[in-house]
């Protein structure tokens, strides 16, 4: 089984991934940044360093995949492939800091590697406002974000509802700006109740 947890920058994804692997015992998978080769030079200059960027996460993201679909474990992972496809590389595209020519390499190589894999399971997106995103990009204090410019991360907020909106999979909804589940025990708890009734009762889908 596949568990997605899906956001924009800063919403609490590798936190809430920790979360559910530690109380239902699942594998967890984590967007690794401190071994990204071009994490740094990407935020310093965006323009020249979107599609390497983009088509190393891909790599990495397209390899956790195919591993996940071979195993009989349980799986919960932090960001999806569909992320960088559906949110990233179309807002450095529609932004200008990607090429006509180098997004439409990805978009196809994107769409090869979709006709070998499946949704997840369930997909969790944490849907917070702007202001608590900068809020915990700014507490985290990763030096290399804190030059992300905001109109960066409104685009990326526009591209993830467009997305959920038009998600065929069976996904669950947090709003990231209430539900404090880092640091609410009660709040975490109602999280895994609605995770409870969609994976293993017979309900309906939560958004």
């Amino acid at each position: 089984m596949h568990i997605a947890i899906a956001g924009n920058i800063g919403c609490g994804k590798t936190t809430l991934t920790k979360l559910l692997a530690e109380h239902y015992g699942w594998q967890p998978r984590f967007e690794s940044v401190s071994d990204n080769p071009y994490l740094s030079d990407f935020y310093a200059d965006m323009e020249r360093w979107s599609f390497n960027l983009q088509i190393y996460f891909l790599n990495r993201r397209f390899k956790e995949v195919v591993e996940i679909s071979k195993t009989d474990d349980i799986i919960v992972q932090d960001r999806t492939i569909f992320e960088d496809a559906r949110i990233f590389a179309p807002n450095l595209h529609d932004q200008g800091l990607m090429s006509d020519r180098d997004f439409n390499n990805y978009n196809d190589l994107f769409d090869l590697m979709m006709s070998l894999v499946k949704l997840p399971d369930l997909m969790i997106y944490i849907r917070s406002s702007i202001s608590t995103l900068v809020g915990q990009i700014q507490k985290r204090g990763r030096e290399y974000e804190q030059t992300m410019r905001l109109d960066y991360l409104q685009g990326l907020e526009k591209r993830y509802e467009k997305w959920i909106d038009s998600y065929q999979g069976q996904i669950m909804i947090i709003d990231g700006d209430n539900c404090k589940f880092g640091e609410n025990p009660e709040h975490f708890n109602q999280i895994t109740q609605r995770i409870d009734s969609l994976l293993f009762g017979l309900f309906p889908v939560v958004k």
